[in-house]
């Protein structure tokens, strides 16, 4: 009887080790399946127009969002079009907010960041960087026909109530404006527009596109440019491709970026700046 119930533990043992040996295996091959996904997924805020922005179809080349019914359209849409075409890969667009970008990158949620982001010394930390596909000075959005509007120089800006968006350098220039009147930083651009029109700030530190983008979307905008401007350094204004550290993407999307002329990135922005939605 003992015999029998030794016999009968061990074959129990062996049952229990082949299952989750192949437990294990199922494990390992779903691992291998989502490695061997052919899509390339982008993190962006869909929400900083002519950049990126979400719209509610796919008009003038938008991309669907994933998860969600809205699409995502802009230059770097248009951009990360350009990369996975040359990756021969599927673009799939996934809308993060801009604190979780850095994140959805580290943590693989996501293969890139294509979102009008610069290669800040701070960013190169912790994510590669491809070469820079734009490059755009800072300028002010301020209320049109208000007393900045015929700003020339930052220092213009003494006593005014400005702001930027939050973890990005533009608000670290607003302390180059002596005496200026610095309000919390925002979270992003559609509510920076609110608080313009309201008057809860005089004005918001941009990059040329979006003021160009804000301006043209609401006529009681204006944008300023500068004599006598911020004073930044190259990876500051330039615009460049996330990637995680030492990714192999980094050459692969470097030779797509190469692709891509001057004339063609002016024209891509052109349009982005044209079909951007009115409202966003």
């Amino acid at each position: 009887m003992k015999r029998t119930l030794s016999i009968f533990i061990v074959m129990l043992v062996s049952v229990v080790m082949l299952a989750a040996c192949g437990s294990n295996d199922s494990s390992e091959s779903k691992t291998a399946s989502a490695k061997d996904d052919n899509t390339f997924k982008v993190g962006m805020e869909a929400g900083y127009a002519p950049f990126n922005w979400t719209q509610n179809n796919d008009s003038n080349g938008g991309v669907k969002i994933q998860g969600a019914s809205e699409y995502a359209g802009g230059y770097d849409v248009e951009i990360a079009k350009k990369i996975a075409d040359g990756l021969g890969k599927k673009l799939v667009i996934v809308k993060t907010e801009w604190d979780g970008l850095v994140p959805a990158l580290t943590s693989g949620k996501v293969d890139a960041i294509i979102a009008g982001m610069s290669p800040t010394a701070e960013r190169k930390k912790t994510i590669d960087f491809s070469d820079n596909y734009y490059k755009s000075d800072l300028v002010m959005v301020v209320k049109k026909g208000g007393k900045y509007e015929n700003a020339t120089a930052i220092q213009d800006f003494k006593g005014a109530k400005v702001t930027a968006q939050l973890n990005t350098f533009h608000y670290s220039v607003i302390d180059q404006i002596k005496g200026v009147n610095k309000q919390p930083a925002m979270d992003n651009f559609p509510a920076m527009r609110v608080a313009l029109e309201s008057g809860v700030i005089d004005g918001y530190v941009s990059e040329r596109p979006e003021a160009v983008s804000a301006s043209s979307a609401n006529e009681n905008f204006a944008m300023v440019e500068f004599k006598d401007g911020f004073k930044t350094s190259d990876d500051d204004t330039a615009i460049a491709v996330g990637v995680q550290k030492d990714s192999e993407l980094t050459k692969k999307i470097n030779e797509v970026l190469s692709g891509i002329s001057e004339d063609e990135r002016t024209s891509i922005m052109d349009e982005a700046i044209k079909n951007q939605p009115a409202a966003k």
